[in-house]
C-alpha cells in the first residue's frame, strides 16, 4: 500500500475546482501544505506558478514523492484527481470497465459540465453586459446538464456505481445550483446525491478549505477572482 511521507503541495484557491482537489486530500487522509494563489491578485501569471501550471489556472500539485520517488508537479483538477486516486489504489477503481465508467463521467465534468455553469456564472451574473441569447444559452444548457446527472444517479447512490472521482469532479460545481437559476426540486436525484456527499466528513473537510487567515478572501465578494474564474479576463 502506497503512504506519503511528505506533504503534497497543493496551489490553491478556494473555488470549485480547487475543492475538487481539498476534497481528495482529506479522502485520502494525505498531509498537504496550502500555497495561496489569489488570482484575483494575478499570482497564477508569477513566472514560479507557470512552471507547475503553464496554463495559469488553479489548482496545481507539487508532489515531492513521484514516480520513481522524484517530485512531479500537475495541473488540471482532472488530472490531478486521476495521479492521486491511481498512486494511492481509491476511487479508481481497478476493473477495466469500471474505469472506463469513471472516466467517461470524469471527462463529461471536465468537458462540459464545469465550463458550460462557468458561461452559465458568467454571462447571468459578471458580465458587465446583460446579453439575453447568452444567458438563455448558458442557463439552458445547464438545465441539460443537470438532467443528465439526475438521470445517470437515478437508482444508485454515486455518478459511476461507487463513491469516486467521478463525484468529487461534480460535487462542487453542482453546489451553486441557485445562482445557476437552477430549481433542485427538479432534480430529486441529485439533491440526494447532495445530502449523501456532504454527509462525508472528508468532502465537509474538503469544501471548509479556506485561504490562511491573513490572506483570506470571500469568492462572493471579491470581485477580481469573479472575473479571472467566470472569464471576464
Amino acid at each position: 500500500m502506497t503512504t506519503q511521507t511528505k506533504p503534497i503541495e497543493l496551489y490553491y484557491f478556494p473555488t470549485p475546482n480547487g475543492h475538487k482537489i481539498t476534497i481528495i486530500l482529506e479522502e485520502l487522509a494525505l498531509p498537504y501544505n496550502l500555497h495561496p494563489i489569489h488570482i484575483g491578485k494575478g499570482d497564477q501569471f508569477k513566472p514560479e506558478f507557470l512552471e507547475i501550471s503553464p496554463n495559469n489556472k488553479i489548482p496545481a500539485i507539487v508532489d515531492p514523492e513521484g514516480p520513481g520517488g522524484d517530485p512531479i508537479s500537475v495541473f488540471e483538477s482532472g488530472a490531478i484527481l486521476k495521479y492521486l486516486a491511481e498512486k494511492f489504489g481509491k476511487f479508481y477503481p481497478a476493473d477495466p470497465r469500471a474505469r472506463v465508467k469513471v472516466d467517461e463521467w470524469l471527462f463529461w465534468q471536465m468537458g462540459g459540465f464545469g465550463p458550460m455553469l462557468g458561461q452559465n456564472h458568467h454571462f447571468k451574473q459578471y458580465a458587465p453586459e446583460k446579453i439575453q441569447y447568452a444567458i438563455d444559452r448558458y442557463v439552458n444548457e445547464t438545465h441539460r446538464l443537470y438532467g443528465v446527472l439526475n438521470k445517470q444517479l437515478e437508482g444508485q447512490d454515486f455518478i459511476a456505481g461507487e463513491y469516486s472521482i467521478a463525484d468529487m469532479a461534480t460535487l462542487s460545481w453542482s453546489l451553486g445550483w441557485e445562482k445557476q437559476g437552477m430549481d433542485l426540486a427538479e432534480f430529486p436525484n441529485i439533491a440526494a446525491w447532495h445530502e449523501r456527499l456532504k454527509a462525508r466528513p472528508a468532502v465537509a473537510r474538503g469544501l471548509a478549505v479556506k485561504l490562511p487567515e491573513e490572506q483570506k478572501m470571500n469568492l462572493a465578494e471579491d470581485k477580481d477572482a469573479q472575473k479571472v474564474l467566470f472569464g471576464q479576463r
